[in-house]
C-alpha cells in the first residue's frame, strides 16, 4: 500500500468550531517520550529502558498580519493568576480545499507574540506570529 504526499495549502485555527484566523506557516506539532533507566539486580549486561512521560512542544503559527488584533488581545489577558486557557484546533486543508488532518490542543494560551518587521524600503508581506503553550494534544 503506498501513500502520495499531499502539499499542504493553509492551516485554519478553530476556537470552539469556528474559525478564528488563517496560517501559513506551523511548527511545534511535536511530541516527545521520556524514556526512564531501571537497573535490575543481578543484570549487568544493559540497563532497561522504559516509557515515561510525554512532553509536547509550544505551536508557533504565522500569518500575514490583518486587522484583526485578537491574539494580541488574547496574549494581553493572559498573566499570572489570569491564565485564559481556549481548547483549540488546527485544520490542514489542501489546495482544493479538501480537508487533510485536523490536531486538537487542550487548554492553550499564548506564551508569545510578535508583531510585523519593517523596514523603510521593504515590500515584503507584514507577518504575525504567535506561540501557544497547550497541555496536549489529539488528532482526528
Amino acid at each position: 500500500m503506498t501513500q502520495e504526499a499531499v502539499p499542504a495549502s493553509r492551516f485554519y485555527l478553530e476556537i470552539a468550531s469556528i474559525v478564528e484566523a488563517v496560517f501559513t506557516e506551523v511548527s511545534g506539532l511535536q511530541l516527545e517520550m521520556e524514556t526512564q533507566d531501571i537497573e535490575e539486580g543481578g543484570v549487568n549486561g544493559f540497563t532497561r529502558r522504559v516509557p515515561g512521560r510525554v512532553k509536547v512542544s509550544n505551536l508557533t503559527l504565522k500569518r500575514g498580519m490583518t486587522r484583526s488584533n485578537d491574539f494580541l488581545k488574547w496574549f494581553m489577558s493572559t498573566g499570572p493568576g489570569a491564565v485564559d486557557r481556549r481548547n483549540i484546533s488546527l485544520v490542514l486543508y489542501d489546495v482544493q480545499g479538501e480537508k487533510l488532518a485536523s490536531w486538537h490542543f487542550q487548554n492553550a494560551y499564548p506564551v508569545k507574540w510578535v508583531g510585523p518587521q519593517f523596514t523603510a524600503d521593504g515590500n515584503a508581506v507584514a507577518v504575525e506570529t504567535v506561540e501557544l503553550a497547550h497541555e496536549g494534544l489529539t488528532v482526528e
